[in-house]
């Protein structure tokens, strides 16, 4: 260990490293104070320590720096070298993440007045709703912000107080300070169920009644968590949209209807109503600020951080699993997840892709010939023992990418099964530690071709990813990392598989 003279002539530079590895791998000081506590609460520094260390106020002492250095799974002597290593520790500039646009030409084709006539005609001749155009919409711009919403939290923050977890009780208390009135129902009322043109597959759970009534099924008395889920989004429409006599449906079932909050009957005719994309947006906002009002950011935060992000951080927080894994990409410094919400045999009910992972199966269209080796989908057909975590390679354009996730098995109130997979794409966390992200996960891509379509991880491999998995706290990428990596394409058609599996399909 370097004497104290050492470490005072080169203090400078121990803070400026740690604190570009901070913002590297989008901790707060409160975050990466909350890690050292994991590693060792006695030694652990306080925020404001961690402040006067990375602007070179104060210099930590040995043990100290041992617990950062364990945070950031590096060296003690790489901190207290005298080099700046200016291109491996300078946060990367710009969102990396996000769907792929592209350059559209003549620009003068893309007038917002071209667009408002053509769209309708585009999505009648398609056979689109105008309701699934509006979520695919919806869906762009939530990636495109990497799913932060500050304003819609700060309402729904303003409303609970930040409390994590809200009892049943708390979200009563709520419905009643917003003025509402909740009441049941056995039997879906007709006018509802012909507005929704829905069939038995579907359960209607709760609707709002201008200007003041919450109708809920009662089904849902036996079902809290899922209650608190509807009475807040219906929370959230009253504050968000003034209760301005939209009814307010919400529908559990397969994928049909999406999201679950439906309203109007021309959900299933191509072509788009004036108010589709209004209606949508007012769909998602209230479902975001149900979210944000269950799971508020920096607690929910807090919680995963403590729990390794385990998807059993639900119970914990009074939710379902849908709802503790879609605020998982909200609230998780880390911004390039993505999340599935699968139904059988190839439908996505809901999507978010953080890092711009491509789309295996649709929610628009069946997939003739979908991948079966994604964890998603492999777990709606077969019985999971153990973990689900897996770690797959996947060429997204022509770059491999190295993805994690883990996915559990539910059922919704209609009886039906799907499957919810919460992943990460790991080149990002890669490339923060100064690694060369694409080699990585092409020579990882290379030991599974050779092994046929997966394969154990290679040693130094393991290595990396183990270093990234401690980083990010995320203890599934640990389990992941146990079991063999998994080559996986977006289409059968592509399949990168020797033979290929589209092929073997064929075949038989």
């Amino acid at each position: 260990m370097k004497n104290k003279n050492n470490l005072n002539r080169k203090a400078h530079f121990l803070g400026t490293k740690i604190r570009n590895l901070r913002k590297r791998n989008r901790l707060t000081m409160e975050d990466l104070s909350a890690r050292c506590i994991k590693v060792d609460a006695e030694s652990a520094p306080s925020v404001s320590y961690l402040s006067m260390i990375e602007r070179g106020k104060r210099i930590p002492s040995e043990d100290v720096l041992e617990v950062i250095a364990e945070v950031f799974q590096k060296n003690i002597e790489w901190f207290l070298d005298d080099i700046p290593e200016e291109e491996a520790i300078t946060p990367s500039k710009g969102s990396g993440g996000g769907i792929n646009g592209m350059a559209l030409e003549p620009n003068f084709l893309f007038s917002k007045e071209i667009l408002q006539i053509a769209i309708p005609e585009m999505l009648s001749q398609t056979g689109t709703s105008g309701r699934q155009f509006a979520h695919l919409l919806i869906r762009a711009h939530q990636e495109h912000h990497q799913n932060h919403f500050p304003d819609l939290e700060r309402a729904a923050e303003e409303v609970g107080l930040k409390r994590l977890p809200l009892s049943l009780d708390d979200i009563i208390a709520i419905t009643k300070q917003m003025g509402l009135q909740i009441k049941w129902f056995r039997k879906t009322p007709l006018s509802i169920l012909e507005s929704m043109g829905i069939d038995e597959s579907h359960v209607v759970t709760s609707f709002f009644d201008p200007p003041s009534t919450i109708y809920v099924n009662q089904i849902m008395k036996k079902q809290a968590q899922r209650l608190k889920y509807n009475l807040a989004v219906h929370i959230g429409h009253a504050v968000l949209h003034d209760k301005d006599g939209m009814k307010n449906v919400l529908v559990t079932g397969r994928n049909e209807i999406t999201p679950l909050q439906a309203q109007h009957s021309k959900m299933q005719s191509s072509g788009m109503d004036a108010q589709d994309i209004l209606h949508a947006w007012r769909d998602f906002e209230c479902s975001f600020f149900a979210g944000a009002l269950l799971c508020p950011k920096v607690p929910f935060r807090q919680m995963l951080d403590r729990n390794g992000y385990e998807i059993n951080t639900a119970q914990l927080a009074g939710v379902s699993e849908s709802v503790a894994m879609r605020r998982m990409t909200a609230a998780s410094p880390y911004p390039h997840w993505h999340y599935f919400d699968a139904y059988a045999p190839g439908k996505l009910k809901a999507v978010y892709r953080g890092n711009g992972i491509p789309l295996p199966w649709g929610n628009m269209s069946m997939v003739e010939d979908p991948c079966q080796h994604w964890a998603v989908f492999r777990m709606i057909s077969e019985p999971t023992i153990g973990t689900s975590a897996q770690i797959s390679i996947l060429n997204t354009g022509d770059e491999p990418r190295i993805y994690a996730c883990e996915s559990v098995k539910v059922q919704d109130l209609a009886g039906n099964s799907h499957v919810l997979c919460s992943g990460i794409d790991l080149n990002p966390a890669i490339n923060a530690q100064g690694k060369d992200a694409l080699s990585i996960a092409d020579d990882l891509r290379q030991a599974c071709v050779t092994k046929g379509g997966s394969s154990h991880i290679p040693k130094s491999i393991k290595k990396d990813l183990m270093s990234v998995a401690k980083i990010l706290n995320i203890n599934w990428i640990e389990r992941g990392i146990e079991n063999d990596a998994r080559l996986i394409c977006s289409r059968g058609a592509v399949c990168p598989r020797s033979p290929s599996c589209y092929q073997q399909c064929e075949a038989s």
